[in-house]
């Protein structure tokens, strides 16, 4: 199997991975970070859906997507930290004014997990903020040593993938995630 990261340029793509089963939903879409909290909580239904078509039609993309040949298995969410709401967050410490881009949700499909994807995620991600021009790269996974995770509730990744990938810790935060502390990974790229 060969995986392939691309730009999520392609909406029914990422409406694959993140989108709810029915259109009238007013489930994440993996917009609950990308935008104000007013105005996740406005979009309602298939406004979330029309939104995330719009963000795939420009530049940058919402983030990556992996492929299985062209069947797409793997979605990262990535973005400069300053259009999130990261850059608010008083849960996640800002450790620097460096203009870093945000890692912020990992999802595999069923039946595509333990395959290496999400590794694969994060190495697409992290070549497509350095190829936007971005110094560095956070995330903010879950520091659950070996404890089993809830595959619902690992969407910010595992501090051990991040570490993988060449992320070192840069900070605690406040923020907890199913039982489990958020720490603030960071791969400097330049």
């Amino acid at each position: 199997m060969t995986i392939d990261v691309r730009p999520a340029s392609v909406f029914e793509d990422v409406r694959t991975l993140v989108g709810p089963k029915s259109p009238t939903a007013n489930v994440c879409w993996c917009l609950s970070y990308r935008v104000p909290s007013k105005l996740n909580n406005e979009l309602r239904g298939p406004a979330r859906g029309e939104y995330v078509a719009d963000l795939c039609r420009g530049e940058p993309a919402p983030g990556v997507l992996a492929y299985d040949g062209e069947e797409p298995v793997g979605w990262a969410a990535v973005a400069p930290r300053s259009a999130t709401s990261f850059a608010r967050s008083r849960k996640i410490p800002h450790i620097d004014d460096l203009p870093v881009w945000s890692l912020w949700c990992i999802r595999v499909r069923p039946g595509h997990r333990k395959k290496g994807i999400s590794h694969a995620l994060i190495t697409g991600a992290v070549e497509f903020a350095r190829s936007h021009g971005a110094p560095a790269i956070e995330a903010y996974p879950l520091d659950n040593g070996d404890d089993r995770v809830d595959t619902t509730m690992a969407y910010p990744g595992l501090r051990r993938n991040f570490e993988r990938a060449g992320f070192t810790h840069a900070a605690d935060t406040t923020s907890v995630l199913s039982g489990f502390p958020r720490v603030l990974m960071r791969r400097d790229l330049r």
